[in-house]
């Protein structure tokens, strides 16, 4: 009894095992057949065959990939000017584009290109130089699709971004590039008067996306495809590389109800012409200033009862700070006085006969 005891014993061992071995097989063909793929995870045919590719952005590119549109500006029938731009937006009758102020020159002749090689003549709404945005407007017919806003505050240095857009023209329409987020609130001197002169200073992300002529104005996105910024601008040099800038998509929500409507951005005004410190055409024999101060902005002219004539500034006084934040050049003071409004009275510091001085001056509207 005792033997045939053990070996009924020994028979159910076996049977557990194999009933666990059938079971466990059962559940991992029941896993493979309903696992869906994380959103970072995209799933292709390569050769009838299923394949799983780890953290692609096929997805969240596919997502905007038909609200991105090439922007053309036409004199006759030559193109002179082209950029990127991305439907944000749709009403009744219109859809929306976002782009750069800078892809636009002086011509009212707006063609933007969608993604089905369809060329729709487009309406400039508005743009700022300073800004560096302008809103177009198409015909709602030909809009399949609009991006969604995000977030760059959210974003963390070491990212993944991408964006889609139109490198070199239209040839390249539609092209992918990816990075990350390299840094955040980097300020970036420009020339917003399409010079050669550094003339204005913007606060922007900063990226090492491959950005090339034609990248301007499309949409910087994160990897669920939500706009967090617009492409502007990279740094040129031989010994620079990877380094690209986008508009906070922040930035551009505080404006682009103003840029629909075509309204005229209200920058304050201090009242005065002006040069850098630094400029070779300066001539310093009547200018004292003390030892330590080899920046600033100099007072070449003020305008008749300008805020800065009625508190007492005058030619030749050098302007060093704005409510106590640093002036180095006129692309500085531009910056730290486009954060005030018109009606504001604002602290100027500036030397005049080598000595320090301060006054209150009241803003007007540009």
């Amino acid at each position: 009894m005792k033997n045939k005891s053990i070996k009924i014993h020994a028979i159910i061992q076996v049977c557990l095992v194999v009933l666990s071995f059938l079971l466990g097989g059962l559940c991992m063909l029941v896993i493979m057949k309903f696992h869906t793929p994380s959103s970072n995870n995209y799933s292709i045919i390569k050769d009838d065959t299923k394949v799983y590719e780890k953290n692609s952005l096929a997805r969240s590119v596919k997502k905007v990939y038909d609200a991105v549109v090439a922007v053309e500006e036409h004199e006759g029938t030559e193109v002179s000017s082209s950029g990127t731009g991305f439907i944000y937006k749709v009403d009744g009758n219109y859809g929306y584009v976002l782009t750069n102020e800078h892809v636009l020159g002086e011509a009212n002749d707006i063609k933007v290109v969608f993604s089905n090689e369809e060329e729709v003549s487009a309406k400039v709404l508005g743009k700022d130089k300073y800004l560096d945005l302008a809103v177009l407007r198409v015909d709602k017919k030909y809009v399949t699709s609009i991006v969604k806003m995000g977030s760059s505050e959210k974003m963390n240095l070491g990212d993944t971004v991408f964006t889609v857009g139109s490198p070199l023209g239209t040839s390249y329409r539609g092209s992918v590039a990816s990075g990350i987020l390299s840094g955040k609130n980097r300020l970036v001197s420009t020339s917003a008067s399409k010079t050669n002169e550094y003339d204005w200073v913007m606060t922007v992300l900063q990226i090492d996306v491959p950005l090339n002529p034609g990248n301007s104005g499309g949409p910087l996105l994160n990897t669920n495809g939500e706009v967090i910024g617009v492409c502007s601008m990279k740094l040129v040099d031989d010994n620079i590389e990877g380094m690209g800038f986008a508009i906070p998509i922040e930035d551009v929500k505080n404006h682009v109800a103003d840029l629909e409507k075509g309204a005229k951005i209200k920058w304050p005004l201090l009242g005065i012409n002006m040069i850098d410190l630094t400029d070779s055409n300066v001539q310093l024999k009547n200018i004292k200033l003390p030892d330590d101060i080899n920046y600033g902005v100099i007072i070449t002219g003020l305008k008749k009862d300008s805020g800065a004539e009625k508190a007492g500034l005058k030619e030749n006084d050098v302007i060093i700070k704005i409510e106590d934040k640093k002036v180095k050049d006129i692309a500085y003071l531009r910056y730290e006085l486009y954060k005030h409004q018109a009606g504001d009275k604002i602290t100027v510091t500036y030397i005049r006969d080598g000595k320090e001085k301060t006054a209150k001056v009241l803003l007007t509207e540009a």
